[in-house]
């Protein structure tokens, strides 16, 4: 590899199991010479296999509710101790809706499921950068990455109310990022990925023919988790130090489509 994050340390959200975006930026840290602590939710602990990653990058697990801001500032506080110094990047990789795992439509949700799905996916974003910046926990040029997706700027029926929480997401990443960047010199971006086949991605209903539709607007068709982890290491590394307050589509181009022609020879055949 090329060694584009060696002496670099890190915090990783979001690890549940090896299709994870989060795991596999955690296996291309480690191969690109970083050092850093994976945290998730004790409940999604039980649900994944993160000791198995943990073993494999030679990292420490510490549990971290990411709505607690009692969790989050153990986290960061052990963190600098086990790494032995500040924190050089941090992804965050968490997102939920409850009102998804319930059923509940868009036009009929339950409020107080929106609510927790919004705490979870988008303010634990806020929670999290409160605490390194009011810590000084971040190295200067350090970097911060949030996952999100295009349904934040464009309609998808089905994505329910994740949509209005990746929006929200966005706004944070721009909004403190600016006082980030002022104050710290970190720079906070977020990438919007194509969808892709992690756990979390394939609870979406109809997940399986929105791929597929993706993949056949898109000129170079889906990006991989993989993809999206070696994105998200350059955004680590030294070579986009100027680069922050971004939303940047790594989807193949299908952000800029308006129609491919293999999606028009469905209507013509």
């Amino acid at each position: 590899m090329y060694n584009l994050l060696k002496g670099k340390k890190g915090i990783i959200f979001g690890a549940l199991d090896s299709n994870s975006i989060a795991w596999k930026v955690a296996e291309r840290a480690h191969e690109e010479g970083a050092e850093f602590v994976l945290t998730n939710a004790p409940i999604a602990m039980r649900m994944g296999t993160i000791n198995e990653l943990a073993e494999k990058t030679g990292s420490q697990i510490i549990p971290a509710d990411a709505t607690s801001m009692e969790d989050i500032e153990n986290l960061v506080e052990k963190s600098t101790e086990i790494l032995g110094g500040k924190i050089d990047f941090v992804l965050h990789s968490i997102g939920m809706s409850v009102n998804v795992r319930k059923g509940k439509h868009y036009t009929d949700p339950k409020y107080d499921f929106t609510t927790k799905g919004w705490d979870v996916s988008a303010v634990s974003f806020h929670k999290v950068m409160n605490v390194l910046y009011n810590k000084n926990a971040m190295n200067e040029w350090g970097s911060i990455v949030a996952l999100t997706y295009m349904a934040a700027q464009r309609v998808f029926p089905d994505y329910n109310d994740m949509a209005d929480n990746k929006a929200y997401l966005e706004s944070i990443a721009r909004s403190f990022g600016y006082f980030f960047g002022r104050d710290h010199k970190v720079r906070v971006n977020t990438i919007s990925q194509s969808p892709t086949a992690t756990t979390a991605g394939q609870g979406v209903k109809g997940f399986d023919g929105f791929i597929k539709y993706a993949e056949e607007m898109s000129p170079l068709g889906n990006a991989t988790a993989l993809e999206c982890a070696d994105y998200t290491i350059s955004l680590f590394s030294d070579l986009t130090k100027k680069v922050t307050l971004q939303n940047l589509f790594h989807d193949g181009g299908f952000s800029n489509m308006g129609v491919s022609t293999k999606i028009m020879d469905h209507f013509t055949e």
